[in-house]
């Protein structure tokens, strides 16, 4: 079990974040370890066709074993980076930070570290270009159509858990993050990982980032200098790869009307307009329009996170659902 103590500081110095980059290597991952990953089976049924050659240099850096190497996943910068901001950090790696990690991947899975993995090692700064290069083509292929959806998971997240900071503290955070996450005095315990050990913040604090393709896991970077990260899976998980509708409300739909009733019941956790009209099938004007009425009625609030307005629910439309 691995235990992380926080110092008074850390306690307000834990930050949220998402991570485009860590997405594309826990998607690799999760396609070379398959089994168990069943929510994701449409996106690997899309994906695997178009994975080509051209890929090798990523491919090769994520075998499927036990570790990611830290470089594929830089610590954000802002909560909500883009790819590019963070493909350019990914070419800044110091070479001798990109060396360590590989012989570490080659220590946690013997026989990795072959192919584009040993040229990079060999030649960082020509390999680099290479990885960039494939990571452009994989985000290409595999990201950039589902890249909306999955965004609006991620920030959704975001909001949920700053909201829950704000309201209940760190034990509100962690509450339901993952089963193998547990919050008690001050003290952060990962159960997942075999060896005893435990690390004590001294101000650097925590950060926090939802994945898509973490699940059902998660990874966590806190043996190594910096600050610590943990990756859990976010929430809602299964409904990004949903088709169809929300069953009708029912009596509620005959009071403030059909439309209206199936957005309340699609904003348990927050949604964006485009999210929602693909969910319930109505179109983006008219799930706007709706929005906008049930905003005034004090049925919905919005927040906004980096590029997205979300939408969710209020307490008082909860008391209508469940009515």
């Amino acid at each position: 079990m691995l235990r992380v103590t926080f110092s008074a500081h850390d306690l307000t110095s834990i930050r949220f974040a998402y991570s485009p980059l860590r997405e594309v290597s826990t998607g690799v991952h999760a396609l070379r370890t398959p089994a168990g990953r069943v929510l994701h089976l449409p996106w690997f049924q899309q994906v695997r066709p178009r994975l080509g050659g051209e890929l090798a240099p990523l491919l090769d850096l994520v075998p499927g074993g036990p570790y990611l190497p830290d470089f594929l996943c830089p610590v954000p910068t802002s909560p909500t980076p883009d790819l590019a901001g963070e493909l350019a950090a990914l070419r800044a790696t110091p070479h001798e930070i990109i060396r360590a990690d590989l012989e570490r991947l080659a220590e946690e899975t013997p026989g990795a570290l072959t192919g584009c993995a040993l040229q990079l090692y060999r030649e960082p700064e020509p390999g680099l270009e290479r990885l960039v290069a494939a990571i452009e083509a994989y985000w290409r292929l595999a990201m950039a159509p589902h890249w909306p959806r999955m965004r609006n998971l991620l920030e959704g997240d975001l909001l949920h858990r700053a909201r829950q900071f704000a309201e209940h503290g760190p034990a509100g955070v962690f509450a339901g993050m993952h089963p193998a996450i547990r919050w008690e005095n001050r003290t952060l315990s990962l159960e997942q990982r075999p060896q005893e050990w435990s690390r004590t913040l001294k101000g650097e604090g925590l950060l926090l980032a939802p994945s898509i393709f973490v699940w059902p896991a998660f990874l966590y970077r806190t043996d190594s200098p910096g600050q610590a990260a943990i990756t859990y899976p976010v929430r809602a998980i299964a409904t990004l790869w949903e088709r169809g509708t929300t069953p009708d409300p029912g009596a509620l739909a005959a009071v403030i009307g059909r439309s209206r009733a199936l957005l309340l019941g699609e904003l348990d956790s927050p949604a964006s307009t485009t999210d929602l009209s693909r969910r319930t099938g109505l179109a983006p004007g008219s799930v706007s329009e709706q929005l906008t009425l049930l905003l005034a009625a004090g049925l919905v609030t919005k927040h906004r996170v980096g590029r997205s307005m979300l939408y969710v629910r209020t307490s008082r439309a909860q008391a209508l659902l469940d009515g």
